[in-house]
Order: structure tokens, then C-alpha cells, then sequence
């Protein structure tokens, strides 16, 4: 089945080359090939039992339908995976003979970079440049990286008695769950399968129901590339079904989640009351960018304050959320924040040119908006943004397209300066120093990530400490590697993703003593 796209009628002229670039993404969106199916043992399973639409945010459109896991589908895939892991070649690999695999993985998905780019555009509302650039890169870049450290780690010889010798060494934890949410639907994927897969786990992967085509085809290219069947399993379904009954079943050893904080506590709870699994939550964030007097470069940090919360349409868990500038920078950060913002292109995801689609879902521009008009009742001061669709033509019709909002004079105590909005919306706060500014950042139950800005080496290195978050930026947002790790405090959740840190959540440590 192929996608259904609504075409902006247009003239006859001859297009330009941006609108030529644009008209031959439309032209391979329009015969591309779209998976349906589950991927269980190796083999495809059609949607014989239900199906799903996913629905194209660029146009509100029904792309196509994809099978729809139940608690049969769920638990057929983790008795794969299990068989897999218990007798099964993947967990008695070398770490050298896995990477191979993983290797190879890399390899197709960097020659299938356009397709799945493709497939995440339509799937879940990217802009196509973004899609490839920047979330392609990063998932061959994960899987070539934890290839390279599968034969990195180490056991241990504890000295003890001389009489005994005491070994501690690392294994495989068994059947992973992974759940997994659309804003990044490939690269949050791979930051819990590349690990799990290396150390010699095996999975089954519950994509989020609105994007589950691109995490889909990479299964298919897993198996070419010589993934043993059972070892991946994808199951697309609600998470309702799907999502509970992964987390309740007693054959999964461990489960990784990225996604919603309400929904990262309903897996804590499927943890505890099935087999005590442990449960890896990587959740929601309300991240703080705080500018002080002596910025190093003011303008560079205003650009930055303004991609920080358009990226990807501001459906990050590390969006810039929450702009915090002192008094003595206050007006003339406002006035250059709102210009970038009126000048983010805003636009169908398959220009080449755009730099924010839409939002993902029809449901989540509800949600985004519903803040907006919330946070303008209670007394902040609309600056820019809140209308439904940008002045630009051309737009497909349908589409859940939305400006970037700024607002002002937004109590710190309030719904909008607490809570994960997860749309392009920027809540500004004025304090009249670095210790105000400091405790308005901490004063919030998320601590996923922070930025700050100073030319100052001693004030980089204490408020950076004194900012309760998994990553603290200075001078910058949103840089990193794959030799990182990536989490949160408080209500962010648990665990590392990302790093060989990662990796402790896919083991366990296993201690042999022998009496010589």
C-alpha cells in the first residue's frame, strides 16, 4: 500500500529548485512501498486479527493500515524471543561476531537513508532534511558505535583468600521489551535496541501506534543483514493492548520506555505486578535555557533559544521549554527571540527548505493549544505564535500546522512554566539574578536537561552543578555524542540511554567464586 498524499494545487510555471527538490520527495512519496506487517520470528505476520491507520500529520490524510498487536500477537513475539535467547545462536555469538550484524545494519540503513527518512517524514510530520540529516545519521551512528565497544568491556578478578578466585562478570539480562514514542521514531528506538542487541538480548519492540512504518522497515533490513530470527520482534499496536500487555508479560526479563511520565508510571506498575521486571523509564522534561548578564554571544544564544524550542517542532523531551534571562538582557532578548521565531520556515515537511512541520498529531495540537489558551487566561502575554496555521501558501490542506508561540510574564508556579507542553511553545521568565534564576530552574519535578549561559568559567561550573538535570549545556544546547549518557532526574525517570552506561541496564553482574 502507498502513501495517500494531498498535492498543493499550483501554476504551470517552471518550478524553482527548491520547489523542484520538493516536487521529487512528493513524487517518491507517492510510490513508496509502506510495511504492514508485524515482524515476528523472522517472518511477517499480517494484520489478519485488526488493523491501525497511521494518519500523515502534513495533510490529515490515512496513509495506510498496519497490523494491530493484541495480547496473542504480544505474547507469540515474546515466546520468540525467548526461544531465541534460550537456545538460540544470538546471546552465544563473540561480542565481534554480534557488532558484525550490527555492522551490517548500519550499512543498509545508511543505503536506505532516503526511504526511511521518508517513512519517518510521513509517519510522524518531520521535516524531510531533518529526517535524514539529522535522525539517520544518529541511528547508524548509534549502531556502528556500540559495534565498536561490543568487545570493550571487562569482567573482574576480586582478590580475596588465596585460597578461592572470585570472578564477576557481565551477562545478557534475557527478553527485553522496548516501547518506544514517535517523536524520534528510529533514533529513540535505537538508543535501547543497539545496546540490548549487543549484549546478547534478545527483543520485542512495541513502536508508538502514530510512526510504527520506519522502526517496521528496519526490521526487514535487520533480517537481511543476518539478525537470527527472535531476536527482533516488532509488534505495532495501542498501548492500551499492545504496550500493557508487553509490560505485563512474565517471559520479558527487562523493559526499557521512553515516552510520557502518566505512562512511564502505568510500566512501573506493570513491572511490579507481574515478574518484578526491571523497568527503564527515560520520560518527560521541562528544560530550562537560562541567560545571564555575561553571555558570551548574545545573538548566538538567542538563535539557539529559538531552534532549542522549534526543533522538531518542539516534540523533544529536551525542549527548550523554559527561557530564563535576567533583567539586565530582558528586552532586548525578547524582542530578538520573537523576530527568529516569525522567521522559523514553517512548512510541508517534504520542502527540503522547511525547518518545522507540523505536529505530529491532530490530538497533540489540541493538547499544545490548550495550553496556550490556559496560559493567556491565567494573565501571560501572548508575544507571537498560537494560531492554528501559518500565512504561508501552499500548505496541504488538513495538516496540524501551528506557529511558534512565545509568551511572557509567566508566573513560575503556573501550568505552563511546570508542565511538558511538547509543542513549539516558549515560556519566558524574567529574574533579577544567577541564585533567582538558578532556583526557578530547579523548582520544577522534571530534570532531564538544562542550558546556561556565561563567560564566566567559575559561574559555568557552579550553577551547572547546582542545576538538578541529567545534561547541563554551556554555551550550547542539545550537543552530544554517542560516548555520552543521556537521562534524567526526578519525574525524567531512571537509567541511561546512550554510552556504554547503556549497557548496564541490559545485563547482570554474575559473581562465580571458586574453592581452589
Amino acid at each position: 500500500m502507498t502513501a495517500v498524499l494531498q498535492q498543493p494545487s499550483g501554476d504551470t510555471q517552471k518550478p524553482s529548485e527548491p520547489e523542484a527538490e520538493r516536487a521529487t520527495w512528493l513524487a517518491r512519496a507517492a510510490t513508496l512501498p509502506l510495511p504492514t506487517n508485524a515482524i515476528v520470528d523472522g517472518a511477517e505476520l499480517s494484520a489478519g486479527g485488526g488493523s491501525l491507520p497511521v494518519i500523515g500529520p502534513r495533510d490529515g490524510n490515512e496513509l495506510t493500515r498496519v497490523f494491530a498487536g493484541d495480547d496473542a500477537a504480544v505474547d507469540h513475539a515474546v515466546r520468540a524471543a525467548r526461544v531465541a535467547f534460550d537456545s538460540g545462536p544470538w546471546p552465544r555469538m563473540s561480542p565481534r561476531e554480534r557488532a558484525a550484524v550490527l555492522l551490517r545494519l548500519a550499512d543498509l540503513a545508511e543505503q536506505h537513508r532516503d526511504e526511511l527518512a521518508l517513512l519517518i517524514t510521513l509517519e510522524m510530520g518531520k521535516p524531510i532534511t531533518h529526517s535524514r540529516d539529522i535522525e539517520m545519521r544518529a541511528v547508524v551512528n548509534c549502531l556502528r558505535w556500540y559495534a565498536e565497544v561490543a568487545d570493550k568491556g571487562h569482567g573482574e578478578v576480586r582478590d580475596t583468600d588465596p585460597q578461592a578466585l572470585a570472578l564477576v562478570t557481565r551477562e545478557p539480562v534475557g527478553v527485553v521489551g522496548i516501547v518506544t514514542p514517535w517523536n524520534f521514531p528510529l533514533t529513540l528506538t535505537m538508543w535501547k535496541l543497539a545496546p540490548a542487541l549487543i549484549a546478547g538480548c534478545t527483543t520485542v519492540v512495541k513502536p508508538a501506534e502514530q510512526s510504527p512504518l520506519s522502526i517496521l522497515r528496519l526490521a526487514q533490513l535487520a533480517i537481511e543483514a543476518g539478525l537470527p530470527p527472535g531476536v527482533l520482534n516488532v509488534v505495532p499496536g495501542t498501548g492500551p493492548v499492545a504496550g500493557q500487555a508487553l509490560g505485563l508479560h512474565a517471559g520479558v526479563d527487562a523493559l526499557a520506555f521512553t515516552g510520557s511520565t502518566a505512562t512511564g508510571r502505568a510500566f512501573a506498575r506493570y513491572g511490579a505486578d507481574s515478574n518484578l521486571k526491571r523497568v527503564w523509564l527515560e520520560l518527560g522534561g521541562k528544560s530550562p535555557n537560562i541567560i545571564l548578564p555575561d553571555a558570551p554571544d548574545l545573538q548566538r544564544a538567542v538563535d539557539t533559544a529559538v531552534w532549542a524550542f522549534t526543533f522538531n517542532s518542539g516534540q523533544m523531551c529536551t525542549c527548550g521549554s523554559r527561557l530564563i534571562v535576567h533583567r539586565d538582557l530582558a528586552d532586548e532578548v525578547v524582542e530578538n527571540v520573537v523576530r527568529g521565531a516569525r522567521a522559523v520556515p514553517v512548512g510541508d515537511p517534504l520542502d527540503p527548505a522547511v525547518e518545522m512541520g507540523p505536529i505530529a498529531t491532530a490530538a497533540q495540537l489540541a493538547s499544545v493549544r490548550g495550553y496556550i489558551d490556559r496560559a493567556v487566561a491565567a494573565g501571560a502575554r501572548l508575544l507571537t505564535g498560537g494560531s492554528h496555521a501559518p500565512d504561508r501558501a501552499g500548505l496541504p490542506a488538513g495538516g496540524n500546522w501551528l506557529e511558534p508561540t512565545i509568551l511572557t510574564d509567566v508566573a513560575p508556579d503556573s501550568e505552563l512554566a511546570r508542565t511538558e507542553v511538547f509543542g513549539p511553545v516558549l515560556a519566558m521568565t524574567v529574574v533579577d539574578s544567577t541564585d533567582e534564576a538558578v532556583e526557578i530552574a530547579n523548582d520544577c519535578e522534571y530534570g532531564l536537561a538544562a542550558a546556561v549561559w556565561t563567560s564566566d568559567l567559575s559561574t559555568a561550573h557552579t550553577v551547572s552543578r547546582r542545576l538538578r538535570a541529567g545534561t547541563v549545556w554551556v554555551n550550547c544546547y542539545e550537543e552530544g555524542d554517542m560516548g555520552v549518557p543521556f537521562g534524567g532526574f526526578g519525574l525524567s525517570g531512571n537509567g541511561r540511554d546512550k554510552s556504554a552506561h547503556a549497557l548496564d541496564k541490559y545485563t547482570e553482574l554474575k559473581t562465580t567464586w571458586m574453592q581452589l
